[in-house]
C-alpha cells in the first residue's frame, strides 16, 4: 500500500522572522503570534481569553506587552511577529498593565471556588497581585438546570472562550454574548436556562472555561485526583484521546487530550459517560445458572426473580464448567458445533486471543463480532474492489477536500467529534453534499441535501455515474493506469439516466446532474458513509457504487480524497483487523487460502480448519437447526443487537451451553449457563484501532470491582480449559505476537506506542512513520489495480403494504450507544435521554391522533414494541426512526434478519411496520434488562 505521511501532506511553512524579545534575538515563523513565541521560549505572559485551538480574541488584555516605538501596549495573543521588532514582556509599563487587569478581574470573582484551576487566581499569584482594591459587582444567580453542566456566571470574566469553543470548534452555536457594557452576559440560545437550551452537552465550554463559570455538575472538578491517566474513549470509532482523573479508584472527571483524531475535543459520551464502570449493577463474582432455573427467551421476570436464576461460584468452579462443557461438545460433535462472538469494545489483543481460541480451541472458524452488523458489506466491497477493508484517508482529510459526499450517515449523533471537523471544513469552504433519506443536522449546512427515498441508493448513485460517463468527466488516465473492469461498469450505468432514476429515488434529474458534476470536477473530493449505506440486503452494492465513483474520477490516493466508511464502535476496525471474522485470519488473510493457513499453523503450532465459519445471523439459524450447540460470547449482546431479536433469544435459550463474559448481566447474559465478570474499558491496558487506522494505547486507570477479572486473563483461562497451553505474561507479549502475524502493523512496537500513544497503519517496518493516506500509486490487489464492480437495483427484502404501510429505520442516539448496557448506566447520559422514543413525522402523528409524548405501538411481522412518540421531521412522512438501545422497547424485535448475500449483514435500515396509538407504557414493561437487575452486583444473599 503506497502512502503519504503526515509530513508530506503539510503546507509549506512560513518564512523565518528574527526579532528581539526581552533583549535577545529569537526566530519565529511569519504570522506567528508573540504569545506563541513567548510560550516556546518559556517566558510567562499572563493570558486568559487565549486558548490554544481557539481563534484569538484579544479581549482580556492580560497579555499586553511593550513594542518599541509604539504608543499603546500590544495584546500578544493577537499581535504577529515582524522583522527586527523589539518586544519587552516584563517592562514596568507592561507588568503594571497586566497586574491591573488581573486585579480588576479578581475583584469581580466570587468567594466560592467552582474549580481547582481558576486561571485568574493562578496568574494573580504568579504576578504577585495583592488583594483587590475595587468593589465587587452584583452577584449572578447560578443555573443548575442541566444534568451535566453547572453555570455560575458570577465567576464569568467574559473571556468568550466558551463562546468560541461552542461556535468555532463544535459549531453548535448555543452560547452567545448578549447586551452591552456592564450588562453584557453569556447566554444560552435566547437567554434560556442551559438545561432548556439546544446544548448537546459536548462539554467543550467546560473544558474552555478558565474560572469555573461553566463547570461539570455536582462539583466533580473540585475533586483532587490521586492520579491522571491518559487513555482513549470507549465509545465510537473516532478514537478521541482523553485523560481520566481518578480519586480512590473512582473516575471523577474526564478531559479531552490533544490526540490526532480529536485535538482535545470530546462529545457528551466521551466526557460524561464514564461512571458506568462504578455502577452498582457491575458483576463482581462468577455466576452459574441454578439447576431449577430454565432459560426463558421471553425474558419475562420480576426483579425478585434474579437471585433465583443464578448462584455465585468461585473462579475455579465457573471456569471448569464454562470450558469443560464446551470441550465436551467439541469432542462429541466437532468444532463446528461451537461458536464464539468477540467484542468490538475490547482491545486488539483481546480480539486476537479470542479468535485464536476459537480457531485452535474450538477447531473451527465460527467466530464473528458486531462488524457483521455494521460494515460487513462495506468491507466485502472494499476488499473486492481495492484489496483493503480499511479507510483510504482519515476523517480530518475533509479539511483538505473541495467537495465531500456524506451518505447514509448521521455523524453529529454517531461520530460527534468527527462531525465537528466536517462542520469546520464546511465553514472553511468545503462543499458538503449530504445524501440521506433522513435530514440530519449536517443537512442544514450542506451545499446540497439529497433526501432520496429509502432503499434507492443504487438508483441514485448509478445515475450520478451515468452523468460522469456521459459528460466525459471520468479520469481516463487513472482508469487506464490503475483500474480494471471499467467497460462493464460503463455499459451497466448507461441504462441509469437521471431522468429514468428520478421517479425511483425521488431526486430530480437536474440535481443529480449538478452533484455528479461537482464531485467529478473537484480538485479533491472525499466520500464518507455510514450504516445507512451498509445495513441493507444491497449494502455491498451500495458500497460498490461509492467505490466506482471514486475510481472513475481518480478521487483516491491523495489528501482530501478517498473512501471512508465511518466505523461505529471504538474498536470495530481493530477487531476486524485482528481476525474476529469467520472467513479471515488476522490482517484479512482468508482461511481457505493454503498459504495463509500454513502461515498461521506454523505460528500457532497446530492444524487449522480451512472452511469459512458462520456469521452472527447464520450462527443463530444454525442453533435452531441443531448444528451449533455451545457458544462463548465476550462483551456482545446479541439478544439486543441481532435482527429479529425474538428469534435470536430463542436461539440463545436453546443452546446446550452458553458462556457469557461481560461487565453487566445483560439481556444475553441472562440466558447464559455461566457468567464471567470481566473488566470495563478503564480497567484494562491494550491497543485500539480507530476509524482512521490509528492504533492507539488505552491505559488502565482503575481496578476491576470485587472479584471481576481482566478479559485477557479470562480468555487465557478458557483456552487452557479447552486443552491449550497459553502462557502470555502480559498484554505486550500478545501485541508482539500480533505484530508477527499482521504485516500491516509489523513496524509498530509496544515501546513506541508507550512513547507516542498512536501510530497509523500500514506501518510495515520499525521506524516507519505510518500512512494516513494510502493507495497513492497502487492498490493492494494481486494486479495492483482496483476493480470496478457493476451493481443493479435490488429492492429491500420486505416492502410496505396495506398491513404494514410504514418503513422502520433503526440507529443510535447521541446520548446512548449500541445496546445501552454502558450508557444507560451512566448518570448524565441516562438523565439526558431516559425513555425509549420513536421519532415520527408530525404529519404521521397527526394522522394517528397522537400528541407528542404519547405512547404508540410499532409492530412488524416479527414482533411489536410500545414507546413514546417524539415529533421529528428529520425522517420523511411514512418513515419512523427508533434507537435500538432500549431494552424495554427493543427495536430489533421488529427488524428483519434478511442478509446481504456478500457481506452477510442484516437489513437493519429497512423493514415494514405499522403504528397504532396507545400500548403499555415502556416503564411498565416486564422485559428483562438493566433496571430489573439492580441487585445483580451484589449476589452474596443468594
Amino acid at each position: 500500500m503506497n502512502a503519504i505521511t503526515p509530513k508530506e501532506a503539510l503546507q509549506p511553512a512560513g518564512q523565518a522572522v528574527s526579532f528581539s524579545l526581552n533583549g535577545r534575538t529569537v526566530t519565529a515563523r511569519a504570522g506567528e503570534t508573540l504569545l506563541s513565541v513567548c510560550k516556546r521560549e518559556n517566558i510567562d505572559v499572563p493570558h486568559l481569553c487565549h486558548k490554544d485551538g481557539l481563534e484569538s480574541a484579544g479581549n482580556c488584555r492580560a497579555c499586553v506587552v511593550e513594542v518599541a516605538g509604539e504608543r499603546t501596549l500590544a495584546p500578544s495573543c493577537c499581535r504577529s511577529v515582524a522583522p527586527d521588532m523589539k518586544v519587552t514582556t516584563d517592562s514596568e509599563r507592561a507588568v503594571k498593565a497586566q497586574r491591573m487587569v488581573l486585579e480588576l478581574l479578581q475583584s469581580d470573582l466570587p468567594e466560592a471556588d467552582y474549580t481547582r484551576h481558576n486561571e485568574v487566581d493562578e496568574w494573580a499569584r504568579k504576578m504577585e497581585v495583592g488583594r483587590p482594591r475595587f468593589a465587587p459587582r452584583a452577584p449572578f444567580p447560578s443555573d443548575y438546570s442541566h444534568p451535566a453542566i453547572s453555570v455560575n456566571l458570577d465567576a464569568c470574566i467574559q473571556c468568550t472562550r466558551c463562546l468560541r469553543a461552542c461556535r468555532d470548534e463544535q459549531m453548535n452555536n448555543v452560547i452567545g454574548l448578549a447586551l452591552r457594557g456592564e450588562a453584557a452576559t453569556i447566554v444560552f440560545d435566547m437567554g434560556d436556562p442551559m438545561g432548556n437550551s439546544t446544548c448537546v452537552a459536548c462539554g467543550e465550554c467546560v473544558q474552555a472555561c478558565p474560572t469555573g463559570a461553566i463547570m461539570p455538575a455536582r462539583g466533580a472538578a473540585l475533586a483532587v485526583p490521586d492520579k491522571s491517566v491518559d487513555s482513549v474513549c470507549p465509545y465510537c470509532g473516532v478514537g478521541c484521546q482523553l485523560t481520566y482523573h481518578v480519586k480512590d479508584n473512582r473516575i471523577e472527571y474526564v478531559e479531552g487530550r490533544d490526540g490526532p483524531a480529536n485535538s482535545g475535543r470530546l462529545c457528551v459520551k466521551g466526557r460524561y459517560g464514564f461512571d458506568y464502570a462504578h455502577h452498582p449493577q457491575r458483576l463482581t463474582r462468577p455466576l452459574i445458572r441454578r439447576a431449577d432455573a430454565p432459560k426463558r427467551a421471553d425474558m419475562a421476570m420480576n426483579p425478585e426473580d434474579v437471585l433465583s436464576v443464578f448462584r455465585e461460584a468461585s473462579w475455579e468452579e465457573a471456569l471448569a464448567l464454562a470450558a469443560g462443557k464446551l470441550k465436551t461438545i467439541r469432542d462429541q460433535h466437532g468444532g463446528r458445533a461451537l461458536a464464539g462472538f468477540g467484542s468490538a469494545k475490547g482491545s486488539n489483543e483481546e480480539a486476537y486471543l479470542f479468535q485464536k481460541l476459537v480457531r485452535t480451541g474450538f477447531a473451527s472458524n465460527n467466530v464473528d463480532h458486531c462488524t457483521r452488523l455494521c460494515h460487513a458489506s462495506s468491507v466485502a466491497a472494499l476488499l473486492e474492489g481495492i484489496g483493503s477493508g480499511a479507510v483510504s484517508n482519515p476523517v480530518r482529510d475533509i479539511e483538505q477536500a473541495d467537495v465531500a459526499i456524506i451518505i447514509g450517515a448521521n455523524p453529529t449523533v454517531n461520530h460527534p467529534v468527527a462531525a465537528t471537523w466536517m462542520k469546520n471544513a464546511a465553514a472553511a469552504g468545503t462543499r458538503l453534499i449530504v445524501l440521506d433519506p433522513r435530514r440530519s443536522e449536517l443537512a442544514a449546512i450542506a451545499h446540497r441535501h439529497l433526501q432520496f427515498k429509502p432503499d434507492t441508493d443504487v438508483a441514485l448513485l448509478n445515475a450520478m455515474m451515468h452523468v460522469i460517463v456521459e459528460e466525459g468527466l471520468v479520469d481516463e488516465g487513472f482508469i487506464a493506469d490503475r483500474t480494471s473492469g471499467f467497460e462493464a461498469l460503463k455499459a451497466n450505468v448507461a441504462a441509469y439516466s437521471p431522468e429514468k432514476m428520478a421517479p425511483i429515488c425521488g431526486i430530480d434529474a437536474d440535481t443529480i446532474r449538478y452533484v455528479a458534476r461537482l464531485y467529478a470536477s473537484a480538485k479533491s473530493a472525499m466520500i464518507l458513509w455510514g450504516m445507512g449505506v451498509s445495513q441493507h440486503v444491497h449494502g455491498t452494492d451500495n458500497a460498490r457504487c461509492l467505490i466506482a465513483l471514486a475510481l472513475m474520477t481518480g478521487q483516491i490516493g491523495r489528501p482530501g480524497t478517498g473512501l471512508h466508511p465511518l466505523r461505529g464502535q471504538n474498536n470495530v476496525q481493530g477487531a476486524s483487523d485482528a481476525g474476529l471474522i469467520p472467513m479471515m485470519y488476522p490482517d484479512y488473510q482468508r482461511v481457505d487460502n493454503p498459504e495463509a493457513k500454513a502461515r498461521f499453523e506454523s505460528l500457532w503450532g497446530m492444524a487449522l480448519d480451512d472452511r469459512p465459519g458462520l456469521t452472527v445471523v447464520e450462527v443463530m439459524k444454525a442453533i435452531k437447526a441443531g448444528e451449533v450447540k455451545g457458544m462463548y460470547i465476550m462483551g456482545e449482546n446479541p439478544a439486543m443487537s441481532d435482527p429479529d431479536a425474538n428469534h435470536a433469544r430463542e436461539s440463545l435459550a436453546a443452546l446446550e451451553h452458553l458462556v457469557v463474559q461481560d461487565i453487566f448481566l445483560t439481556e444475553t447474559a441472562y440466558l447464559a449457563d455461566v457468567v464471567l465478570p470481566a473488566s470495563a474499558f478503564a480497567e484494562k491496558t491494550g491497543t485500539f484501532t480507530n476509524t482512521d487506522r490509528l492504533v492507539q494505547l488505552g491505559r488502565q486507570a482503575i481496578d476491576p470491582p470485587g472479584d471481576a477479572r481482566q478479559d485477557l486473563w479470562i480468555i487465557q483461562q478458557m483456552a487452557n480449559g479447552l486443552g491449550l497451553d497459553w502462557r502470555y505474561g502480559d498484554v505486550a507479549e500478545v501485541f508482539d505476537e500480533m505484530r508477527r502475524s499482521m504485516p500491516s502493523i509489523g513496524g509498530i512496537t509496544w515501546e513506541r506506542l508507550q512513547r507516542e500513544d498512536a501510530v497509523t497503519y500500514p506501518c510495515m517496518q520499525e521506524g516507519d512513520p505510518g500512512a494516513p493516506v494510502v493507495f497513492t500509486d497502487s492498490f493492494p490487489t494481486a494486479t495492483g489495480r482496483a476493480r470496478f464492480v457493476p451493481a443493479d437495483i435490488i429492492p429491500a427484502a420486505e416492502r410496505p403494504d396495506a398491513d404494514y404501510p410504514l418503513v422502520l429505520i433503526t440507529g443510535r442516539q447521541l446520548e446512548h450507544w449500541h445496546t445501552g448496557s454502558m450508557t444507560r448506566r451512566a448518570g448524565v447520559l441516562d438523565a439526558l435521554e431516559p425513555d425509549p422514543v420513536a421519532l415520527v413525522h408530525p404529519l404521521d402523528l397527526a394522522d394517528l391522533g397522537v400528541a407528542p409524548g404519547g405512547v404508540i405501538t410499532i409492530a412488524s411481522r416479527r414482533g411489536e414494541v410500545s414507546l413514546y412518540a417524539r415529533a421529528d421531521d428529520s425522517s420523511p412522512p411514512g418513515a419512523v426512526f427508533v434507537p435500538f438501545c432500549y431494552y424495554e422497547a427493543a427495536a430489533n424485535r421488529l427488524t428483519n434478519d434478511a442478509l446481504d448475500p456478500f457481506g452477510k449483514i442484516p437489513e437493519f435500515k429497512y423493514c415494514a411496520v405499522r403504528i397504532t396509538p396507545g400500548g403499555t407504557p415502556p416503564h411498565q414493561s416486564s422485559f428483562g434488562g438493566g433496571q430489573i437487575l439492580a441487585r445483580a452486583g451484589d449476589m452474596r444473599a443468594a
